[in-house]
C-alpha cells in the first residue's frame, strides 16, 4: 500500500480548530512508557527528572489537552505511574516487545475509534500534534498517520484507527517489532512538522537530562 504525504500548515495563533475540538472526545491518548530504558542503564525512563519533574509528567501536560481519555502504557513501576492519576495498561504481548506492543494494548483497551500515542521521553511534543495528525487522516482516508519533521520519520507519534488492532497483533505475533516497517505496510499518512522539528527531541541517556537527575 502506498504512503500518503501531507503538508499541513500550523494554525495561526488565535484561530480555534473548531472541527477538531468537537472530535477530541473520540481520541484516546496513550503515553508509551513500557520500555526497558536500556540506554539509560535500565532505569524507568518516564520517571526520570527533567527540570525537577518526571518526563512522563511533561508529556502528559502537553498531550492531555489534545485528547479525550488519557492512559499510560507501563510494564513496571505501576505504583509510581498510578500516582499521576491516569489509567495504566501493560502490554498484552510479552517480553517487552517495544512501542508497537504498547500501541497494541492501547487499541485493545480504548473505547474510542482513534488512539494517539507519544513516547514518555519527548517532553516538548507539539501542542497541535493530534489535530494535525487527525487532519491527515481525514484528508487522505488513511487508517494511520505519523509525524515527520525535516525528512525524519517519528512513527511513535501517531494517530491510529482502532480497527488496525488485529493487523498489528498478527505482525507482532509473527515476530515483527519495527515501528517504521509496520507503518509502511499499513498504508500511512505522513504529516509534516517542519515548522517545529525540535518538538520531537527525546532523551535517551541520563546525561541528556542534565544535573537534575
Amino acid at each position: 500500500r502506498r504512503r500518503h504525504r501531507l503538508r499541513w500548515p500550523r494554525p495561526r495563533p488565535g484561530l480555534a480548530v473548531t472541527g477538531f475540538l468537537m472530535v477530541v472526545r473520540t481520541i484516546t491518548g496513550v503515553i508509551l512508557a513500557g520500555g526497558l530504558g536500556r540506554r539509560m542503564g535500565g532505569v524507568d525512563k518516564g520517571l526520570q527528572l527533567l527540570a525537577g519533574r518526571p518526563l512522563v509528567a511533561h508529556v502528559a501536560e502537553r498531550l492531555r489537552p489534545q485528547v479525550g481519555p488519557l492512559m499510560i502504557n507501563a510494564n513496571r513501576s505501576q505504583a509510581a505511574y498510578a500516582a499521576f492519576g491516569y489509567p495504566l495498561l501493560g502490554d498484552d504481548i510479552p517480553d517487552f516487545a517495544g512501542p508497537l506492543a504498547g500501541l497494541h494494548a492501547a487499541l485493545g483497551a480504548a473505547s474510542t475509534p482513534l488512539v494517539a500515542t507519544a513516547p514518555c521521553d519527548s517532553p516538548y511534543l507539539p501542542d497541535d500534534l493530534v489535530s494535525r495528525l487527525h487532519a491527515g487522516l481525514l484528508a487522505t482516508g488513511s487508517r494511520l498517520a505519523i509525524a515527520r519533521a525535516e525528512g525524519r520519520l517519528h512513527p511513535v507519534f501517531c494517530l491510529c484507527r482502532r480497527e488496525l488492532r488485529d493487523e498489528l497483533e498478527q505482525y507482532l505475533l509473527g515476530g515483527g517489532r519495527r515501528v517504521a516497517e509496520w507503518c509502511q505496510q499499513t498504508g500511512t499518512c505522513l504529516v509534516d512538522f517542519d515548522d517545529q522539528p525540535a518538538a520531537f527531541r527525546n532523551f535517551n541517556t541520563l546525561n541528556d537530562l542534565g544535573p537534575s537527575t
